[in-house]
């Protein structure tokens, strides 16, 4: 049996070739999620509201934080908090599916012609629509609260572009080891537990110990929530010279877990 090919450039290729496919798969993701739920998808909106509410009663409240330069309201804090929610909340729901994304397909597997590297991509595209509507109350609630709107929220887009190649990445490589190695989804709980409490989500970065900010900056996540924040909340100018380097790195990664999925892909039907 000839191997799948495994090259970034494929990759790209059966997205564009399969781009309709992708954006049903995509629709069909987010539809399913609200399903049968009363209030449908009212959820992407109330769920990251209440989140937040909860949240910024306890780190305004009981443990009290306040970013540099701002006013530390409550209803300040919220927004912050709900840009590093957004941020965080996208690489959960992707990576919480992906050791099931091909066993929970198996049909798509038995199809010797459906193009399941998309797969990962439709993952990614499918929590990003959470991401985008917890950005966009953002960017009300800031209007509200702080009577202000930001040109620089256009440059969203380049911040969160290199992110959504790095979580793709880590769907593909999670989803094909996933398939063979079961206890991948027991770990991933609380590696994102791990990894959302050592990101500035809750405080800012300047309150962590400078011997200690480098594990705060290794995160993935970290150098994106900070970034988002600065074009939606603060006004600034994203850091165009750290994403060209975030989004090589991701491109890097995104380039060796095709691989490995694509090199896995042939025995995924004798497991599933």
């Amino acid at each position: 049996m000839t191997a799948p090919p495994a090259s970034l450039r494929s990759l790209f290729a059966a997205l564009i070739a399969h781009r309709d496919l992708c954006w049903r798969l995509t629709q069909r993701e987010v539809t399913q999620r609200f399903r049968g739920s009363l209030l449908g998808l009212a959820w992407a909106v109330l769920t990251p509201l209440l989140t937040a509410a909860v949240l910024t009663l306890v780190f305004t409240g009981v443990f009290p934080q306040r970013w540099p330069g701002r006013s530390g309201a409550p209803l300040d804090f919220a927004l912050i908090l709900l840009v590093g929610m957004a941020v965080h909340g996208l690489m959960a729901e992707a990576l919480s599916r992906a050791p099931t994304l091909i066993l929970g397909n198996p049909g798509y597997v038995t199809r010797v012609v459906f193009p399941l590297e998309i797969l990962p991509v439709v993952t990614v595209l499918a929590a990003s629509v959470n991401t985008l509507v917890t950005l966009g109350i953002v960017l009300l609630g800031n209007l509200l609260v702080n009577g202000s709107f930001h040109w620089t929220a256009l440059f969203l887009p380049v911040v969160l572009l290199p992110y959504l190649v790095m979580v793709a990445a880590a769907v593909a490589l999670l989803a094909a080891l996933g398939v063979f190695i079961r206890d991948i989804a027991l770990v991933i709980a609380p590696v994102l537990t791990l990894l959302m409490f050592l990101s500035p989500m809750f405080y800012p970065l300047e309150a962590v110990p400078e011997a200690w900010r480098f594990v705060i900056r290794a995160n993935p996540m970290t150098s994106i929530m900070e970034q988002a924040r600065t074009v939606l909340l603060f006004g600034g100018w994203p850091d165009v010279g750290s994403l060209a380097l975030y989004l090589a790195l991701a491109l890097a990664a995104l380039a060796a877990a095709h691989w490995v999925f694509q090199r896995l892909r042939p025995g995924f039907a004798d497991v599933v």
